[in-house]
């Protein structure tokens, strides 16, 4: 009550307004503590919320759902999420606290979004993420799992047509109003991977300005439609982001880490948890 209410999730801000007659280092303490609990887990807690919640809102004929893999880092924390695309808004579904600074590896990413096969196994999902996440591994591996995918690529990585030598993707002349469409490409010089298709667009020149870059996108996905429409999706994720942050709960602010700034992190999502109930 005191999370929604006041809208902090600061631990010293919490115990000044915790309504008991107790010295405030107590309040704090009593605060650490709850929050330790195995009961404010996100299996425990937000997976049952979320599970129910995607079942009372999705139609019959609407089984697929989207979801952004990202990372973010929050004070010394780094945290990586995986959030479900809905309405052009992301909810965040899991979230890991990596140990380091900088980039997720193959194994991280495949323990973040393993939960959700089970969690969903009744629905088709699609997987969207940005340049960190180009790995042909994870391409090779969500493909095995009979998950859709669209991955944004460096310009950087290397591609084989059928019958041609290895290319850069920056050498394949995308600008400003193109878009091409490359079925069955090699991706990387590394062998034993399956071949998947390549979509490549640039938002034309509008009112004079121009997007920095294009996108090169790997993905199983059929069309060019599609796959550019699945990854204009993945835009929520920002407004995620600001939720959390500055823009709402102001996360940045907590000096919580581990096993409470996770117990926070689950607590924080009103809206969903208000849909579910």
């Amino acid at each position: 009550m005191l999370l929604q209410f006041h809208k902090t999730v600061t631990i010293e801000k919490l115990a000044s307004v915790f309504p008991q007659p107790i010295l405030f280092e107590s309040r704090r303490r009593s605060i650490q503590r709850f929050l330790l609990l195995p009961q404010l887990s996100i299996e425990y807690l937000w997976f049952p919320l979320i599970k129910r919640w995607v079942k009372n809102s999705r139609k019959a004929s609407k089984k697929q759902l989207v979801f952004a893999i990202d990372r973010t880092q929050w004070r010394s924390e780094n945290v990586f999420v995986i959030s479900l695309i809905e309405q052009k808004r992301a909810i965040p579904v899991y979230w890991l606290l990596l140990p380091k600074r900088g980039c997720s590896n193959f194994r991280e990413q495949k323990k973040l979004i393993r939960p959700l096969l089970r969690l969903f196994k009744q629905y088709r999902i699609l997987v969207l993420g940005d340049r960190e996440f180009h790995s042909i591994k994870l391409a090779n591996w969500l493909h095995s799992k009979e998950i859709s995918f669209v991955l944004r690529q460096k310009q950087g990585t290397y591609i084989r047509q059928e019958n041609q030598s290895y290319q850069r993707l920056q050498s394949l002349g995308l600008t400003p109003g193109i878009s091409f469409f490359l079925s069955d490409v090699q991706a990387t010089k590394q062998s034993g991977f399956a071949k998947f298709n390549l979509a490549g667009y640039y938002k034309r020149k509008y009112r004079g300005k121009v997007e920095p870059a294009g996108w090169f996108l790997l993905t199983n996905l059929d069309s060019l439609a599609d796959a550019i429409k699945a990854f204009k999706l993945r835009s929520g994720i920002e407004a995620m982001f600001k939720d959390c942050k500055t823009g709402g709960y102001n996360l940045e602010s907590t000096r919580a880490d581990g096993r409470r700034l996770i117990s926070l992190i689950s607590r924080g999502d009103k809206r969903v948890k208000e849909l579910a109930v």
